[in-house]
């Protein structure tokens, strides 16, 4: 590995400058720019634009993969990770509270965000399909749009379905929404059911444009709707979540990324000799140089010149990591991992190692990463899987940090790590779930589960429950926006965990933003309970 023109400026004593954002204090140190290290690029994935380039940018920003809207809705109100106030840090007037303690309200802020994201993308979708696009582009964008129109069903339940640019429509039912996105996406399949598939019809095509829509990323959105049918309309639909996501499976071009299938691992520390050179297997498939993993169906591009958006290692690391990958820009030491979820996890399991940051924390020298305010009399980094509390005073290491998604030496604020929206491994587990449902037996979900048990490198899951699925799904599906999704169909969502007391089932459903109803002149109802 060559390293030209490296400085480092570190001073031995850090100042810690306190601000009423979340970014707390200012580590004095600087990297400079002129880098050239062999392996690692300040490039982005690629991709190139279309005439679909902007829909595709609005999934981008439609909360995907930052704070503050989708992916937080989907992963703080869960037993999945929390953001623990630290003093005045991370507390935000007490709306990350509400989302932890299903408390949350009509006014929070990214309730509100998570809904404009959505119907941003969705606007976009519309002026494009209106401008006359080729067949096979326009299947595509109603699939995105459907895609939309799931998040905000999925979210909110009752919503505007609403086609065309500059048209308001009247509030649709959860049904009626589901009923639309099922048959945008069969109509782009050009089939009337999953069940009795010819496919020679469809408008969308079959090649691998990880950044696009083809044949198998639609039938994988399918069955994950299929899958969540008895939710939305009172109706199950699991033969056709697994005739789906079956389909893909023994059809489809994709195949596990297991022994074999690696990439160089762009965040090794050349002094750290457990740092490995390449990442393999599931690490490979969430790595920043992840853009032509072959599990990967459809992802969201990112990167950090051209497309950014991405922020985990902002939102999760404690301030003095910026020292173990030398980022452009220091941590916020935000959101954690719940003890009991990381415990979850087997210590064997390969899967716990690539999800999660925990324990003693090393520079990219090899030496201890330093936190000269550590509040808890030790100035070591480690980052410990108990939190103390989740207010007033969380300890500033506390909570195994997300680390799925992983990072790279000299990283900027925007990740380069492309978002999986659908891939191979999960449509296992979909397929699991819907074929143990559909007969009333979980014991049909084993060889499926156990396929994706191996490739984590520990053995088959016995007996299978709903709950020892449910825990398996989560170990599997961490940090990819499923788990307040998944508690909710397992009847799990208003139970109780770490500082997390029962909810009302009326909070499955988020509420309707108190922006928006002011704004529809009285064409929008509030969800019950609110």
């Amino acid at each position: 590995m060559k390293i030209n023109k490296i400085y480092f400026s570190i001073v031995a004593s850090l100042l810690l400058v306190y601000a009423c954002t979340d970014l707390e204090e200012e580590l004095r140190g600087e990297i400079t720019t002129d880098i050239n290290i062999e392996g690692i690029s300040s490039g982005g994935s690629g991709g190139g634009g279309d005439a679909l380039s902007s829909a595709f940018v609005a999934l981008r920003n439609a909360g995907t993969a930052n704070h503050g809207g989708y992916f937080a809705l989907q992963a703080l109100v869960t037993d999945e990770t929390v953001i623990a106030a630290k003093g005045g840090d991370w507390y935000d007037g007490g709306v990350l509270i509400e989302l932890h303690k299903h408390t949350f309200t009509a006014s929070n802020g990214f309730i509100n965000g998570a809904w404009n994201q959505q119907y941003s993308g969705i606007n976009t979708v519309n002026e494009l399909l209106a401008s006359g696009l080729d067949a096979g582009s326009n299947a595509q964008l109603r699939v995105l749009r459907a895609f939309f129109y799931w998040r905000l069903m999925d979210l909110f339940g009752n919503v505007k379905i609403i086609t065309s640019p500059g048209v308001d429509a009247p509030q649709a039912s959860r049904s009626e929404v589901f009923d639309f996105v099922e048959s945008e996406i069969l109509a782009a399949l050009g089939i009337d059911s999953v069940l009795s598939m010819d496919l020679s019809e469809s408008p969308l095509g079959v090649g691998d444009n990880k950044y696009r829509i083809n044949r198998w990323a639609a039938l994988g959105l399918l069955s994950k709707i299929y899958l969540n049918s008895e939710v939305y309309t009172g109706n199950a639909r699991y033969d056709e979540a697994a005739a789906a996501a079956g389909y893909v499976i023994d059809n489809g071009p994709y195949t596990l990324c297991s022994t074999g299938c690696s990439v160089p691992n762009l965040g090794k520390r050349p002094s750290v000799a457990s740092d490995p050179d390449s990442l393999e297997g599931f690490a490979a498939i969430f790595a920043p140089n992840n853009e032509n993993n072959p599990e990967i169906i459809w992802s969201v591009q990112y990167d950090e010149a051209t497309a950014g958006g991405m922020n985990f290692s902002q939102m999760t690391l404690h301030y003095s990591s910026q020292f173990t990958w030398n980022f452009q820009d220091q941590p916020w030491n935000g959101y954690a991992t719940l003890e009991e979820f990381y415990n979850s996890f087997d210590d064997n399991d390969r899967r716990k190692k690539a999800s999660f940051i925990a324990g003693p924390q090393l520079d990219f020298g090899g030496s201890a990463v330093l936190d000269y305010a550590s509040d808890d009399g030790n100035p070591p980094l480690n980052y410990t899987p108990q939190i103390n509390e989740l207010e007033p005073n969380s300890l500033r290491e506390a909570g195994a940090r997300m680390g799925k998604y992983s990072f790279k030496q000299f990283g900027r604020p925007d990740m380069d790590n492309d978002y999986v929206i659908v891939r191979l491994g999960e449509l296992y587990l979909n397929r699991a779930e819907a074929l143990a449902r559909a007969a009333g037996d979980w014991s049909l979900a084993g060889p499926d589960v156990n396929v994706i048990r191996s490739r984590a490198g520990v053995g088959p899951l016995s007996p299978i429950t709903a709950d020892s699925f449910l825990a398996e799904r989560g170990r599997e599906m961490f940090q990819e926006t499923s788990r307040r999704t998944d508690l909710i169909r397992f009847d799990k969502f208003t139970g109780t965990w770490w500082e997390k007391p029962a909810s009302a089932e009326t909070r499955e459903l988020f509420p309707i933003p108190f922006e928006q109803i002011q704004a529809s002149n009285g064409s929008l109802t509030q969800n019950p309970g609110y």
